[in-house]
C-alpha cells in the first residue's frame, strides 16, 4: 500500500510540478524603477508649459543644479522643470542639497495651466532648515501636512527625500524618518486644504495623475539620482 502511495505521488509531481504565483506582467513593470536623472542626460524632463529643456538649470557630473537668479541676471524668469511623463500612484526618490537660505520646493501631480505649477500639484518643501525664511520647513507638505521632526541635514549636505502617493497612503521621508503619512481627498485634507491658502484655488490637489515638478525659485538648489516607479 505504501508503495503505491509513493508511486501515485511521485507520479502526481511529475506530470503537475511545483505551483508557481507568477505577477502579471502588467504588475511586473509597475514595479521596475524609471530614472528620472542620472547625470547622463535630461532626456524625462522639459519646462514647465514648454517642449525644450530650460535653461535655468545646469547639469555637471551627476548633478542637476538650479541656476540662482544672482548668477542668471537679466535673463533669469523662474524656470520650473516638469517631467515628461505623468504619474498617478508612485514611490519617487531623489537626493537633494540646498545653499544657504536657499529656497525650492518638489511638487506632484501638476497639471499644466496658465498659472504657476503649484496652483493644482501640491509641494514638499525643499529649503535650507536653518537659514530659510519661509517658516515652512524643509520636508513639510506645504502649509497642510507639518512635521515635528528635523531630521534634514545643514546647507551644503546632501539629503535623500522619499515620496510616496497611492489613493490609500502616501508619505514623505526625509533621510529615511517619516515626515507625514496622509490620504489624498480624504476628509482630513480637505479641511486642511481649505484653511490654507490653496482653498481659493481652484482644482488644487485634485488631480490624480500628473507630472513631477523641480521648482525654481530663483535659488540655487541641486538634486541627483531621481527616480520613480509606478505603484
Amino acid at each position: 500500500m505504501k508503495k503505491l502511495l509513493y508511486a501515485l505521488a511521485f507520479l502526481s509531481a511529475a506530470n503537475f510540478g511545483p505551483v508557481v504565483s507568477e505577477a502579471p506582467a502588467e504588475d511586473a513593470a509597475k514595479s521596475e524603477w524609471i530614472t528620472l536623472f542620472d547625470g547622463s542626460n535630461l532626456d524625462a524632463w522639459r519646462e514647465y508649459n514648454r517642449e525644450s529643456v530650460t535653461t535655468g538649470w545646469k547639469v555637471e557630473g551627476d548633478v542637476l543644479t538650479c541656476i540662482s537668479r544672482k548668477d542668471q541676471g537679466e535673463k533669469a524668469r523662474g524656470e520650473n522643470i516638469i517631467t515628461k511623463e505623468k504619474f498617478d500612484a508612485f514611490e519617487l526618490e531623489l537626493d537633494f542639497k540646498v545653499t544657504p537660505a536657499a529656497n525650492s520646493g518638489v511638487m506632484f501631480h501638476v497639471l499644466e495651466t496658465k498659472k504657476p505649477p503649484y496652483y493644482t500639484g501640491p509641494e514638499i518643501q525643499i529649503q535650507d532648515h536653518k537659514g530659510g525664511h519661509d517658516p515652512q520647513k524643509c520636508g513639510w507638505l506645504y502649509q497642510l501636512y507639518p512635521s515635528e521632526t528635523d531630521s534634514t541635514k545643514p546647507a551644503g549636505e546632501w539629503n535623500h527625500l522619499r515620496l510616496m502617493v497611492t489613493p490609500d497612503k502616501c508619505q514623505i521621508e526625509v533621510n529615511g524618518v517619516l515626515y507625514s503619512e496622509f490620504v489624498k481627498g480624504s476628509d482630513d485634507w480637505n479641511e486642511r486644504v481649505a484653511k490654507s491658502k490653496f482653498g481659493k484655488w481652484e482644482g488644487f490637489g485634485e488631480a490624480t495623475n500628473g507630472h513631477i515638478c523641480l521648482q525654481d525659485h530663483n535659488d540655487e538648489v541641486s538634486y541627483r539620482d531621481i527616480k520613480i516607479r509606478r505603484l
